[in-house]
């Protein structure tokens, strides 16, 4: 059933909108933009910052016109909006300033200023120095492991940080401590519950105040000292997702234009995860058909995901038998480049530093995991976010929109459709799910159908199932699409055999070091155009990729130690 129009007139302009509209969404979907920063259309409305205040007025009523706050107004027909007027200035000002004296202490020097919506209003009002005094309270920085922090100087209390994590995550980590101007984000002192570092806080953050740790620096360094060989990998999100931060359309696929982005900042080899995500889908299949065949402990869980695996080691070790020995695909490329594609090209491990690409903050933590190291060495040194890549590539003024684009770097280049689909919810199992029916099957097999595309598990639904024919035996599957879902989910976890689980919504395409903003239509599109890629790949099945099945025999000519090392972790429950 189609939503009811009704007529408002917007700036002298009368325009069509739908009943239930807010009048900020109304205004956006008629080309208007009112300024904003707490509004956000993944949580309910909290007018918290007031810089969208309108006039808003009733025809025919003689009624002046009122300010309100266009995020939490719904428009009404007959309703006359007034975006731009002199009182609306005024007071659109006034609320500026307030906030900006809060802030501008570090606003000159922040790393992330060219996100901070607070900023670009600043300069659009002509606030560059503010008149107010600026606010003196003792608000701290958090740091939460080495992935994220909140910066409470420049914090401005809109709380988009605290409904990321209890709306739409459900763990409820941060929580508001003080009033009036010493008011502020801390983390609980609540020892039963722990931050999973999705960064879902910092890609809903207005004005970074929460935000990853950087490592950028440190990146930058190795590559100028010149001492060391400097390899890059970068996830399938980020080929979807890192033209936004230039300005091209939601989705737009830009994987040529990234390596070769990455080539002119000065890393030696580019790599691409999604080969890595190829290896990952060929360790998971086996073991999920090793499992299903021996009784293995059942259901089979993901563990691509960090900040899923921190969610079981801390809220569920019962579930940790459950969680599939397989690394992610950003340690395995790790450890295949320190290992294979080391004595391929006769260099010593030790010279080699990895740096992966990744839409996610806990990815950062998960290669600092000290039980993920290969003969002694980290497989990924650095990680930094998509939002850290598009910083540098601005930073070096790279024409990014203008590049022809070049392919990654051979063996460790090729991927199949896959490998690419591992960035969006139900990706990492349909992808393992080809490959396991292929192997159970086998080609020709009349024992079952193969096939290549699993439409129940796709799309942005917090919980989606199938049943699959694995060798004529019937397997339950079920995708959780963000953490939210996950505690009421596993209390019927024992009615599947195979469950995928992403803590961020829409999966890694959704991550918290992903573009801003980042919300339910744009996850939309990023997802949409990985598995278009998948359908228009020649290959859509990782056991197929030549390239993986070179490394994987070499790894197994090695022997099961060094085997095992590169392609396996066990997890351990976190001491609160």
């Amino acid at each position: 059933m189609e939503n009811k129009k009704v007529k408002i007139i917007l700036n002298g302009k009368e325009v069509e909108c739908l009943e239930g509209q807010t009048v900020i969404q109304a205004a956006a979907a008629n080309n208007v933009e009112i300024p904003s920063l707490c509004d956000h259309p993944d949580f309910p409305h909290k007018a918290n910052c007031r810089v969208c205040a309108v006039e808003i007025s009733l025809s025919g009523t003689g009624k002046v016109a009122k300010l309100s706050t266009s995020c939490s107004t719904p428009v009404k027909e007959g309703m006359v909006v007034n975006t731009d007027t002199d009182r609306v200035r005024r007071a659109r000002n006034l609320n500026l300033e307030l906030l900006y004296a809060e802030h501008i202490e570090k606003c000159a020097t922040c790393v992330w200023r060219l996100n901070c919506k607070l900023l670009k209003y600043a300069s659009d009002y002509k606030l560059l120095k503010s008149t107010f005094e600026e606010r003196k309270c003792e608000r701290k920085t958090y740091k939460f492991e080495n992935a994220v922090e909140i910066d409470g100087t420049q914090c401005i209390d809109c709380r988009n940080c605290i409904d990321a994590c209890s709306l739409l995550q459900n763990i409820n980590y941060l929580e508001i401590k003080g009033k009036g101007m010493n008011q502020e984000i801390v983390p609980t002192k609540d020892k039963d519950i722990g931050c999973i570092l999705c960064g879902q806080c910092a890609v809903h953050c207005p004005v970074s105040a929460a935000q990853e740790q950087t490592h950028w620096q440190e990146v930058e360094a190795v590559i100028a000292e010149n001492k060391k060989v400097v390899v890059v990998q970068f996830a399938p999100s980020i080929r979807v997702s890192i033209g936004e931060e230039f300005g091209l359309p939601y989705g737009e696929i830009v994987t040529g234009q990234i390596v070769e982005a990455l080539k002119m900042l000065g890393f030696d080899y580019v790599f691409d995860v999604s080969f890595a995500a190829d290896v990952t889908t060929l360790v998971e299949a086996d073991e999920l058909i090793e499992r299903i065949k021996n009784g293995g402990k059942m259901p089979m869980l993901t563990s691509c995901c960090p900040s899923w695996v921190r969610y079981v080691e801390f809220y569920r070790p019962d579930l940790i038998p459950n969680l599939t020995t397989s690394r992610s695909p950003q340690i395995h490329g790790g450890g295949i480049i320190k290992t294979y594609w080391a004595e391929k090209v006769k260099i010593d491990p030790k010279d080699i530093v990895v740096v992966s690409i990744m839409p996610c903050t806990s990815k950062k933590y998960e290669a600092s995991r000290p039980e993920l190291k290969i003969n002694g060495h980290n497989p990924v040194d650095y990680v930094l976010t998509t939002r850290e890549l598009a910083f540098l590539i601005k930073k070096n003024n790279i024409d990014f929109t203008n590049l022809k684009g070049q392919d990654a770097d051979e063996p460790l280049g090729e991927y199949t459709g896959a490998g690419v689909i591992y960035g969006g919810s139900g990706g990492v199992m349909e992808s393992a799910l080809r490959t396991a029916q292929a192997r159970l099957c086998g080609e020709d097999s009349k024992l079952c159908k193969t096939r290549l595309e699993f439409m129940d598990t796709r799309g942005m639904d917090g919980l989606k199932e199938a049943v699959v024919d694995m060798g004529g035996k019937k397997i339950r599957v079920a995708v959780v699409n963000g953490i939210k879902h996950v505690r009421e989910f596993l209390m019927g976890i024992d009615n599947y055999d195979y469950v995928e689980i992403m803590a961020c919504p829409g999966g890694c395409i959704g991550g918290g070091g992903e573009p801003i903003p980042t919300t339910a239509e744009i996850r939309r599109k990023r997802t949409e155009a990985l598995f278009k890629m998948d359908k228009n790949k020649g290959i859509r099945e990782a056991h197929k990729n030549e390239s993986v099945k070179k490394a994987m025999k070499w790894l197994e000519a090695k022997g099961e130690k060094i085997e095992h090392q590169v392609l396996h972790t066990k997890y351990s429950k976190i001491n609160k």
